[in-house]
Parts: structure tokens; sequence; C-alpha cells
């Protein structure tokens, strides 16, 4: 028996270097389960058009839950040199299972089509998955900024000490951007949500085939419209490998706060040992390497979309085989963004605050800069002329190596007769979260508002998630 599902035409067996090159089930075992459900959705669909009879249908069905289960024992590498790809080694083994019967399963199809089609059932669940790691993350996000709601600390522009914000505001930040993550990754579900099965190699099939009943039994809005785009589309991973990099890049700034924050440099936060290493030759090292190792897979994840955009950008239509290689980046992002999540999560959850460092940080006067220029807004005093007021106060303080707040109140006088003495009530931390009145700012209130809006907010998607795993079991 020919383990290839093709090869009447040919004389001669493919090379033993050509198959070691062209064979891809290595990488796309990964759609073992989704293949087979597409499977068993063709295969009840030849039974109810009449193509095959109800019987044969039923016993197809029953020999891929077979296959399946098997397969789920076996050594992938025992595998990966005998049979050319997923497609194949489900097909030769459903012959064992149910004989000859297993070659009508493949009627009215392609690979082609095969392929696309599993690899967007593979995806729908994937993501599903991935929207429950970044929901899980984003709640322990919330949990330390609830725990931490009355620490303060310097907020930053160009790594400058630029005002006071509260370390609660700094998190839900990040909340905010894993939030779009996810909607990329919903909007390219959406997108992706239309079945290829049915348009053959390309051209469709003269078969009296149902392909609107097959597309509602793998859970699909309805049928591709078009057999040519339909097996030449990779669109979706592409949209899938795009979103990965952009929370990557995003989980990438977050890693290297905190690599900052726990330098001894700022030393607002201390990882725990359980995601922390030491160095071979200083015994006093504790290095943040779970951060600099996601900070460092950012590349990679880049690399993936890269990868497939370079292979679609010069193809005809329609099918062309360098399309096998798209799968392989495709996994390997898919699996580097859960594991890294997970181990952000760990980093998050165990990370300690040290709420008097952030404090005596905060208590940089030049922090209240910003708040003595608005301090003369209110008072009437032009924007322009109050920040060039209090640009030559700092100059001055600097001058004399003197805090913003050490500067005494007659050359503050001297500056604008708009200055009182409740000026230096500004150089206070407290008061200056507190007065950040502005939608989406840092005032304590409105973070808090924001952080209860989330806890809410996620519970409900936990809620939404669940429901879309159930269904597309």
């Amino acid at each position: 028996m020919k383990k290839k599902l093709w090869g009447g035409r040919f004389k001669a067996e493919l090379h033993e270097t050509a198959k070691r090159f062209s064979y891809s089930l290595a990488v796309d075992h990964e759609l073992l389960s989704a293949d087979i459900k597409v499977s068993m959705a063709h295969a009840l669909m030849l039974g109810q058009v009449g193509i095959i009879s109800e019987r044969e249908a039923k016993a197809l069905v029953k020999g891929l839950w077979q296959v399946l289960a098997s397969l789920k024992k076996k050594n992938r590498c025992e595998l990966i040199h005998e049979y050319e790809d997923v497609h194949t080694l489900i097909q030769y083994e459903l012959e064992k299972k149910v004989g000859t019967i297993a070659r009508k399963l493949h009627t009215a199809r392609s690979r082609n089509d095969l392929v696309t089609t599993s690899t967007r059932v593979y995806l729908k669940e994937k993501i599903n998955t991935i929207l429950e790691t970044i929901n899980q993350f984003q709640s322990l996000l919330i949990a330390q900024a609830e725990k931490h709601k009355n620490v303060i600390m310097p907020g930053y522009t160009h790594l400058q000490r630029a005002q006071v914000v509260l370390f609660a505001h700094h998190f839900m930040a990040y909340v905010e951007m894993l939030e779009r993550d996810k909607s990329r990754l919903l909007d390219a579900q959406k997108r992706m949500n239309q079945c290829p099965l049915g348009s053959g190699a390309l051209a469709g099939t003269s078969l009296n085939i149902n392909r609107n009943y097959v597309s509602r039994l793998l859970g699909f809005e309805r049928p591709t419209a078009n057999s040519l785009d339909a097996v030449s589309d990779r669109d979706y991973v592409i949209d899938i490998l795009s979103a990965v990099a952009i929370l990557f890049m995003h989980l990438s700034r977050f890693s290297e706060d905190l690599i900052l924050w726990n330098s001894q440099e700022f030393s607002f936060i201390t990882l725990d040992d359980q995601f922390s290493t030491g160095s071979s030759l200083m015994p006093h090292k504790k290095n943040p390497d779970m951060l600099e190792l996601v900070r460092g897979k950012s590349g990679e994840a880049y690399g993936n979309l890269m990868s497939l955009l370079v292979t679609m950008k010069g193809l005809p239509l329609s099918y062309n085989r360098d399309m096998q290689e798209d799968k392989k980046p495709l996994f390997r992002s898919i699996h580097l963004l859960i594991t890294s999540l997970t181990v952000l999560s760990g980093t998050v959850k165990t990370l300690k605050v040290d709420e008097a460092n952030c404090l005596k940080a905060s208590k940089d006067s030049f922090l209240f800069a910003t708040d003595v220029l608005e301090y003369l807004v209110k008072k009437k005093v032009p924007f322009l002329e109050a920040h060039e007021i209090v640009g030559s106060l700092v100059k001055k303080a600097l001058d004399r190596h003197s805090s913003l707040s050490g500067l005494p109140f007659d050359l503050y006088r001297e500056h604008s007769s708009a200055f009182k003495k409740d000026v230096f009530d500004l150089f206070d931390p407290q008061n200056s979260v507190q007065m950040k009145s502005s939608g989406g700012g840092t005032k304590p209130e409105s973070v808090q508002k924001q952080v209860r809006l989330w806890k809410e907010r996620l519970k409900a998607e936990a809620r939404k998630i669940k429901k879309l795993h159930h269904r597309g079991q």
C-alpha cells in the first residue's frame, strides 16, 4: 500500500531526499483533532446528500473516532517519515479501521480545501484558549492594582521622571492594551468564520454536495464564496500572527517596565525566586531572566509574521505548496504566546511592591513642576507665561543644588505675584494624584472605579469565552 493520496500517473516513487524535504506530518500533526472533526462533518454530508449511504457515513464517523483515539496514543516521531501529512495519516489509519469504505471519504474534496478548513477549525478553538489566558493575566494585573491601590510612584516619559502616578494606574494601562489585543483576535476569528470545504482543489465540484450543511456542522457562519480564494487564502493566519506580534510588543514593554523596577536603581518591586535566576559566576546576582526571555521572544513572534508575509507575497492563484509553510510559524507563535502569558502571570502574581521606595522616589519635588504650572494657570496666568516661570524656577533650583520645594517663597514671588504660600502644598504626592480630575487620569477614585469596572467586565468575558469553548467542542 502506498502511503500517499496521489501517484497513479507517476512511474517512480518520490526520492527519499524529496520525502524528507516535503513531508509535513512533524508539523501539521497538530491539526489531527481538527482534521478528523472536519472529516466527520464531510462524511455526514456525503451520507446526507446520498453520495454514500447513511450506513457508510456512520461507519466512517465511528472509524474516525477510533483513529483519533489510537493516534493520540502513538508517538509522532514513529510516523513522521512514513506519512506525507496529517491527511494521509488519517486516511490510511481509517482504512485499517473500516476497510475500503475509507476510500470514499475523500470524495468531493481536495487536500487544498481540507487543510484550510482544518486550520480554521483549529484556530477558532485556539483563539478561545488565548483569550482565556489573556483574561487571566489581566485579572492578575487588576488584583495587584487593587492590592496596592494607595501606592504612588514616579511616572516616566523618555525614561525621565515626569509626574507622580498611582502604581495601580500603571498596571491598568496594560489591562487596556491587552483588551485591544483581545479585540484583534476576536476580529480575526470573525473574519475566518467561513467554511472553505467544498471548494475542491480550486474550482469546486460537479458532485451534488451540501456546503451549507457542512458549514453548520463545523460551526461556521457560512461557506466561502469563491473557491479560488478559499483554497489560496492565508489572510486569517496572517491576521493571527499579526495580532500575536502586537500582543508580544505589549508583553515586551511590560517586561521592560518590571525589569527596570526590579533593578537596584529603581527598587520599586522585588521578583520572586520562582521567576528569577542566578549567575554562574557572581553569587550575589538575582536576574529577571523570565522577563528578559519574554522580551527576547517577541523577536521570534515578529519573525513568524514576516516569514508568512514573505511566503505569500508572490504566489499566483490558487494553491501553491509554499502554503504548507504557514503552519510552522503559526503553531510556534501560538505556543510561544500561551507559554509567555503563563510565565508572566506567575511573575505578576508573586512579585512584591516596595511601597517605601516608591514613595521616596515620588517625593522628588521636580515631579510637581507641572502642578505648579497648572496652579498659575488657575490664577489666570497664560499657559506659556506660566511654563516659562516654572522653567526658570527649576533652573534656579538646579543652579543652587536645591529642590524645587526648597526654594524660598520670596523667590517664587519674584517670578510671579500670583504665587501664594499654598503653592508648597503642591509638593505632596497624595495631593498631586488627587488633583488629576480629568477622565482617565490617575486620581485614586477614578482608578478604583476602573478597577471595579474591569473586574466585572472580565468576569463577563470569562463566562462568554467559556460558552465559546463549550460550543467548539
